[in-house]
C-alpha cells in the first residue's frame, strides 16, 4: 500500500492519499485570520481546492465534509459561500457543528474526504 503525504509536518499532514481516497486535515483561513466568516470560508475552500488538486482530485469527488463554526449564528453566511462553491450534483455527506476553534481569530474550519 502506498501512502502519499502532502505538506507533512511534525504534527500533521495537510492531506493524505491512501487506497484511492484523499483525507484533508481541517483547513482554516491562515491567509485571512480575523476576516468575516464569508471571507474565511472562501479562503478555506480555496485551500481545499488546492490540496485536492495536488492530490489528484477535485470537489466533484467529495464524499464527506465536516464544518466547524465558532458561532452557529454564522451558519447562513457560511452556507452562502459553500452553496456557490460546491459542484451541483456532487454534494458530499456533511455535518456542521459549533465548536471552539484552535485560535480565536478563526471562525470556520472545514475537513473533507474525497475520492481520486
Amino acid at each position: 500500500m502506498t501512502i502519499k503525504r502532502i505538506e507533512a509536518g511534525p504534527r500533521m499532514s495537510q492531506a493524505v492519499v491512501m487506497n484511492g481516497t484523499v483525507y484533508l486535515a481541517g483547513q482554516v483561513a491562515l491567509e485571512s485570520p480575523g476576516a468575516s466568516v464569508t471571507e474565511q470560508t472562501r479562503t478555506v475552500l480555496a485551500r481545499i481546492d488546492r490540496f485536492l488538486a495536488e492530490a489528484g482530485s477535485d470537489k466533484t469527488k467529495l464524499a464527506q465534509a465536516t464544518i466547524w463554526l465558532s458561532d452557529m449564528s454564522t451558519f447562513a453566511e457560511m452556507n452562502a459561500v459553500w452553496d456557490a462553491w460546491v459542484a451541483p450534483g456532487c454534494t458530499p455527506a456533511r455535518a456542521t457543528v459549533e465548536a471552539k476553534l484552535a485560535a480565536p481569530q478563526f471562525t470556520v474550519e472545514i475537513a473533507v474526504i474525497a475520492g481520486l
